[in-house]
């Protein structure tokens, strides 16, 4: 995972860069200061307030404990569901009017020739419409709006508790996977409670209207009607709702899947070119959209079961009814109008039961995406900060790894009770082959990860016990391959120190050798970085990550190969870059090349998650141990390209 964290915090000094800012100018000192007055930068320093930019704070990630639900969504905003509910409510009785309205003009109106009751039937049959219009569009912009509002909590929420997450979420969870739960996810929940949930609210609501009117029109036929339909039509549901969450379930997953290779496939296009894998990757999207087809092929079988059924349900429990209650006219136990309102509001109470059905698809996908983001939201970050944490107070930069042992998998350890110390402004520099462990010890050390066994402490302090925030602050991490956002390259250098000046910006541009490229740029700071910020060199981007780094003021700085993958001169450049960086800091690099060996304090060879020898350049050569043995290797190209003098 490739990042530039860090934040302000360097404090004290003459002007923002402080104290320990390493200005340009090649003469290894802080700022110019002369070397009978160096000593006493510390003592200074130490009196200096710390300044920081105040971050903002997010309220929006889930409490530990708390439950993400329909209900618990719904629950903070009661008084906007009440009026929704009361608009629902009007609306619903206001439509139901007609068919009553049309039992009183049949039978005390065309039956007994009575005009003035049609008239007056149809003013309130006018009336009733009105009301339905109204209601239905204030109902309409009322619960968009509380839907959005509801939207944007959760956007907020998911975004706020996905920043929360430690770096083995990321590692082990797949991008696309985490996209689908932050946009499609939510976009079916948005469904859900636009669409769905309030159009089931209205069809329960006239389903429990109707069915009282039809009890108080002819509580003989309403019997009927119940013993006919209620239980066909409850085991067809059951059997529906069973099955249907199985293949909504199976169709979010699909979606996430297929996002997730969507995903990957376009990050790793140029690697696709390089092996010409286009007709393989292909192939396997082949059967991931199949996947996805296939569970939504299912959903597509259970709905045309299930809504030709209530369809057909409804129709015969029509002829059934009209056939029974045309018995009873004859017999003088109903009225015309009674009959006529009956089978009207019968043919009612089967519309949404059928609109439900429909419905219950979108219930079902929201209900599966709540159940995913529930999954999200509930996931907690393995680094979390203990409840008795303090401010990490920085003084003088000692480092100390006591006794570590990690691994990112239970039972396959990385460090095996390793222990290194990390003087003050001290420069110590980690060599070894690769999987050895050393990129694992600076993730350690801003503490991305927890040891399984032993502690880090800087200035004594463990960092298991201090606040993040301040961790973050004074301890920041270069690493090899630095991430470019797609803004101006202004908010990309500025990205840890969002108060600082343009002096500042300029001072950072200058120091790390980056000045001239940006004074030629069209736009200069303004200038728009494409994604990743493929159009700059490999050389760039990790210039522009040290000055990134320049203005955040660390105290003390991690480096993860920083120089690796680099031709010779961009090397050098970088080089000299990190040298200014590093000035008055204490360190921990991870050297690739042995030349930013040699211009280290300290040296520690690590080997299978062990220290196996430290000290200085010279120190370890002349003990003729693994350190002297690679660096005879790697001298051994330059003496052979070596001009020989004359």
């Amino acid at each position: 995972m490739s990042m530039v964290t860090g934040g302000m915090g360097w404090g004290g000094g003459a002007g923002r860069m402080g104290a320990g800012a390493s200005i340009p100018g090649g003469d290894g000192r802080w700022g110019g200061i002369p070397d009978d007055l160096f000593e006493n930068v510390s003592d200074i320093e130490a009196l200096e307030p710390e300044v920081h930019i105040d971050e903002p704070v997010f309220d929006y990630a889930v409490e530990s404990g708390e439950r993400f639900t329909l209900r618990s969504l719904l629950a903070v905003r009661k008084l906007q569901v009440g009026v929704a509910l009361l608009l629902v409510t009007v609306a619903t009785a206001s439509l139901q009017v007609a068919p009553y309205l049309t039992k009183i003009a049949i039978d005390d109106g065309v039956m007994h020739k009575d005009i003035g009751v049609l008239l007056a039937v149809s003013l309130v049959f006018l009336g009733s419409v009105i009301v339905t219009i109204v209601t239905q569009g204030l109902q309409t912009a009322f619960t968009g709006r509380l839907t959005q509002a509801i939207l944007y909590d959760i956007r907020l929420r998911v975004f706020a508790h996905v920043q929360r997450m430690s770096l083995r979420y990321f590692t082990s969870e797949r991008t696309g996977r985490i996209m689908t739960r932050m946009t499609s996810d939510i976009e079916q929940v948005g469904q859900l409670l636009q669409n769905g949930l309030l159009t089931m609210v209205v069809q329960v609501m006239n389903i429990l209207l109707v069915t009282v009117v039809l009890v108080v029109i002819n509580a003989e036929l309403a019997a009927y009607a119940i013993v006919i339909v209620l239980p066909i039509l409850t085991a067809l549901t059951l059997w529906f709702r069973k099955h249907s969450e199985i293949g909504f379930k199976r169709v979010r997953d699909g979606i996430a899947d297929l996002l997730a290779d969507l995903a990957e496939s376009l990050a790793g296009h140029h690697v696709a070119d390089a092996f010409n894998r286009h007709q393989r990757n292909i192939e396997n999207h082949e059967k991931v959209v199949g996947r996805y087809r296939d569970a939504n092929i299912y959903t597509a079988h259970l709905q045309a079961v299930y809504q030709p059924g209530t369809v057909s349900l409804g129709m015969a429990a029509q002829a059934a009814l009209l056939l029974i209650g045309g018995e009873m006219l004859f017999h003088r136990q109903v009225s015309v109008g009674s009959l006529v309102a009956f089978i009207l509001y019968l043919s009612t109470f089967f519309g949404p039961i059928q609109q439900m059905v429909q419905l219950y698809n979108t219930y079902q996908a929201g209900q599966a995406a709540m159940h995913k983001l529930a999954g999200l939201l509930g996931t907690e970050p393995d680094m979390i900060e203990h409840p008795r944490s303090r401010d990490l107070v920085v003084r003088r930069g000692e480092i100390d790894v006591e006794g570590v042992s990690f691994g990112y998998s239970p039972g396959q350890e990385v460090l095996h009770g390793l222990s290194l110390h990390v003087g003050s402004c001290e420069r110590l520099c980690l060599v070894g082959s690769t999987g050895a462990g050393k990129s694992t010890i600076v993730k350690l050390l801003n503490r991305f990860y927890d040891p399984e066994e032993g502690k880090v402490t800087i200035d004594g302090q463990d960092i298991s016990r201090v606040t993040l925030k301040s961790l973050r602050r004074q301890v920041l991490l270069v690493t090899q391959e630095p991430f470019i956002f797609e803004t101006t390259l202004r908010a990309n250098l500025v990205f840890g120190a969002p108060g600082c000046s343009e002096d500042d910006i300029l001072e950072a541009l200058r120091a790390v050798g980056l000045y001239e490229m940006v004074s030629r740029l069209p736009d200069g700071l303004e200038s728009l970085c494409s994604e990743r910020g493929v159009t700059f060199s490999a050389g760039e981007r990790q210039l522009i990550a040290l000055a990134r780094a320049f203005l955040a003021q660390p105290k003390i700085l991690l480096a993860d190969e920083a120089t690796s993958s680099l031709d010779m001169a961009t090397e050098r450049r970088i080089e000299i870059a990190l040298d200014t960086l590093l000035e008055g800091r204490s360190s921990v690099v991870v050297a690739h090349r042995l030349s930013t060996a040699l211009r280290s304090d300290k040296i520690a060879v690590i080997e299978d998650g062990r220290v196996i020898e430290t000290g200085g350049h010279d120190e370890l050569v002349a003990a003729g141990g693994r350190y002297a043995r690679m660096y005879s290797t790697w001298m051994k190209p330059r003496e052979a390209t070596a001009v020989p003098s004359r």
